[in-house]
């Protein structure tokens, strides 16, 4: 899909990895490391948890390009969008409201009723995201992922 702003949504080719990693990379140094302890900032960077995603589903990945680069990407399964980011370079751009359109549509296409997805409560940035996308909060509790005594919270937003 190509709109008036040249953002480009496709599905995510080998060539790709390598931006994909970056993009995580950017992501966690500029959301997660500020939130979590250092312990599990290591641990995230030693066992290679960007690389090993990206190897395990970035072919499923849909991505956004702008200008031949890629921006930003998306990941969901069934009606759980596991991954959205956006590089730091090309936020407040409209990507993310691109990606999430698309996982959107294609969650609804496939039958399913809402779109649930996971963020943080200090991330601020992403919970107004959400909230402006219709997202409603449907629980809380400890976040299992980064051991750094935060606190997840499911979003889920009806699909019509």
């Amino acid at each position: 899909m190509k709109n008036q702003t040249d953002i480009f949504v496709r599905p995510a080719q080998r060539e790709d990895m390598p931006r994909l990693h970056a993009i995580l990379l950017d992501t966690f140094e500029s959301t997660w490391r500020p939130n979590i302890t250092q312990s599990a900032a290591h641990a995230f960077l030693q066992d290679k948890r960007p690389e090993v995603y990206v190897r395990e589903r970035g072919l499923l990945f849909w991505v956004a390009e702008v200008a031949g680069e890629i921006a930003g990407f998306v990941d969901w399964v069934d009606d759980f969008v596991h991954a959205l980011h956006v590089h730091s370079a090309y936020a407040r751009q409209g990507i993310g409201q691109q990606l999430m359109d698309h996982a959107e549509a294609q969650i609804a296409r496939a039958g399913f009723a809402s779109a649930r997805l996971e963020t943080d409560t200090f991330n601020h940035s992403s919970r107004a995201f959400y909230a402006a996308r219709g997202y409603h909060e449907a629980g809380r509790y400890p976040d299992e992922e980064w051991h750094s005594g935060l606190t997840t919270i499911l979003l889920i937003k009806p699909l019509s």
